[in-house]
């Protein structure tokens, strides 16, 4: 049994933390994924992202996956994949249920192997991530879905795949995380058992200009410096159209606008939308207005902007 290597999919040391590993995993999602990359094989590439990230971003997963790997060369795991028990599982300390066990814990399916009696058995479940723009999230959409359903051996092994296709039907307001059932969409039923089940796993892809927090986005707003001194109307971006923000005189960089129900929507709620304000100094300058600066330095002689920086 040949395990892949997930820390070199994506990229990562085996001892970088979970945050590191989230952040490699948006940015080879950001650069794969099939609706917008124009990288060769970049579904395939997609696909193993997502399956290396559904292992590495559940604690106990990883932790059991980590396990296989370290005992990958013992020669009763090797003859565990090549579908060969034999009494040295029991002398070495291992036996194959241990094997079968973890790996049904990791891959969420259990090997069939030749000890296990014959008996009518449900087919296997099958996850697949699907990425989701945020606008899409907003309105149910059909979306066509390709994958390969595995053929296992007696083994419990897969020895080969077929392929599928669905036309998908995605519900708006989905949510980072969500998960959606295709009831018999998984791998046939053995004996008369019936079909496993398709699930999906909502991943909503990274925005350019937007940060999701909960049913809430987040967008930076850039202003020139007398736009937050003096007050100013610009128009900004939401998930569906554009709008005109009013930005009040005096506006602090880091200051959080709200503007109600132009978040996502879901059946439970419609969050909101806040502006994140950032003061942007003209890269270029010119006699005229290192002089108005000054005068503006002379005339503010009591602001202090670190009076209170440090106290708590």
């Amino acid at each position: 049994m040949e395990l892949k290597d997930y820390y070199t999919i994506m990229g990562v040391k085996r001892t970088d933390d979970l945050k590191t590993i989230k952040t490699a995993y948006r940015r080879l999602a950001r650069k794969y994924h099939p609706d917008v990359s124009k990288e060769p094989n970049a579904e395939a590439r997609f696909k193993e992202i997502a399956e290396a990230w559904q292992v590495l971003s559940d604690k106990e997963r990883r932790a059991e996956y980590d396990q296989l790997w370290e005992h990958r060369n013992d020669p009763q795991f090797q003859q565990y994949g090549q579908g060969q028990p034999n009494q040295s599982y029991r002398q070495q300390g291992a036996s194959p249920e241990d094997f079968d066990d973890i790996y049904s814990s990791i891959f969420g399916q259990r090997g069939r192997s030749s000890w296990h009696q014959q008996r009518s058995t449900r087919g296997h479940d099958l996850e697949i991530e699907l990425a989701v723009f945020l606008e899409e999230t907003q309105e149910a959409h059909t979306r066509t879905l390709s994958y390969n359903l595995p053929v296992y051996n007696a083994y419990g092994f897969i020895e080969s795949e077929i392929p599928k296709t669905l036309n998908v039907k995605i519900p708006a307001g989905v949510v980072e995380g969500q998960r959606i059932r295709l009831k018999g969409q998984g791998t046939a039923g053995e004996n008369g058992g019936e079909n496993g089940d398709l699930w999906l796993t909502i991943r909503i892809a990274p925005h350019p200009l937007f940060d999701v927090k909960g049913h809430d986005i987040e967008i930076v707003v850039p202003l020139a410096p007398w736009e937050a001194a003096l007050g100013a109307k610009v128009t900004i971006p939401t998930l569906k159209e554009k709008i005109a923000l009013t930005i009040p005189a005096n506006s602090q960089a880091g200051q959080r606008l709200r503007v109600r129900g132009k978040g996502l929507a879901s059946k439970e709620k419609t969050g909101d939308l806040y502006a994140i304000i950032k003061i942007v100094m003209p890269t270029n300058t010119n006699a005229e207005a290192t002089v108005l600066w000054e005068k503006l330095a002379a005339s503010q002689q009591g602001f202090d902007p670190r009076k209170d920086w440090g106290k708590k």
